[in-house]
């Protein structure tokens, strides 16, 4: 049985690597003081950040970038280094499960590195880490959709539908009032030096639907919907967290966030983190 999980064990061993390397930079990247000044693609003026593998990326961005980062180092690596030995050792279908759950949000980050941030020196270690979390992800995925999860009422009841209902909602009314005001003026307010926004694509276009998918499974008492629940919810978990290192660095970084934005953004998803938690705890207690 260990064997048929060896892959996983080593593929995600690297990437826990590839990501300390990638979110170490990114935290040493923090230098407010080499800003400048730059003209976009529709002749505004945009303040860039100037220093680090972002210096590339504008200002309101890099800091993004590294709040992301600092929850890479703090949390997201030791939690991946702490799933992949608590598999190793137990091997049994919940640890699995929160290996597969920590993979598909570490997968999240390195695609929005990959597609996200400018060209810079780490362009390889992002590629790398891609491919490693993607087969990764894909072995994991493939095992765990195998196994067979009991879906009890507890499931199908309230507090997971209404997580569920809120996580697809949220993910998806975040971001959609932007896109429609762009078409008013013909870009997105935010695209700065950018030609798009993969979170927008992500989580209207996958994390969305996935929310709703799952609770279609719960309630027809498929055992792949646990799964689903389970990525979910570390997945919020982990936003939340997230969340609260971007906020951090754009407020002492002097990105001027208005009070809507902080309680609409960053306030909610990480309320909705604090619920998953609790629900996430009840989850693997079941299991």
């Amino acid at each position: 049985m260990m064997r048929k999980y060896t892959a996983i064990h080593i593929l995600s061993a690297v990437s826990a690597v590839l990501l300390l390397i990638a979110a170490l930079c990114g935290v040493l990247s923090l230098d407010t003081t080499k800003s400048f000044d730059t003209v976009n693609q529709y002749g505004e003026t945009i303040k860039m950040w100037g220093s680090g593998i972002y210096a590339r990326d504008s200002y309101m961005k890099a800091t993004i970038f590294i709040g992301s980062d600092m929850c890479t180092l703090f949390v997201s690596v030791p939690l991946l280094i702490f799933s992949v030995i608590h598999d190793i050792k137990r091997n049994d279908k919940r640890s699995r499960l929160l290996l597969v759950s920590v993979l598909a949000w570490m997968l999240y980050y390195a695609v929005s590195i990959c597609f996200g941030v400018t060209y810079n020196m780490l362009f390889l270690v992002y590629t790398a880490l891609f491919v490693c979390l993607f087969f990764s992800f894909v072995t994991g995925i493939y095992g765990v959709s195998k196994e067979s999860y009991d879906v009890s009422e507890r499931l199908c009841g309230k507090a997971y539908t209404v997580f569920l209902v809120l996580s697809g909602i949220s993910t998806f009314v975040a971001w959609f009032p932007d896109i429609i005001s762009s078409f008013a003026s013909g870009r997105l307010q935010l695209i700065e030096v950018y030609t798009t926004e993969i979170t927008y694509i992500l989580d209207m276009g996958i994390i969305s639907p996935v929310a709703f998918i799952c609770l279609y499974l719960l309630r027809k008492h498929n055992s792949f919907g646990v799964v689903l629940l389970s990525v979910l919810l570390v997945g919020i978990i982990i936003v939340g967290i997230m969340m609260i290192f971007q906020t951090g660095v754009q407020l002492t970084s002097g990105v001027d966030l208005p009070i809507p934005v902080i309680m609409t953004k960053s306030a909610i998803f990480t309320m909705l983190g604090l619920y998953a938690a609790i629900l996430a705890a009840k989850l693997y207690k079941q299991i």
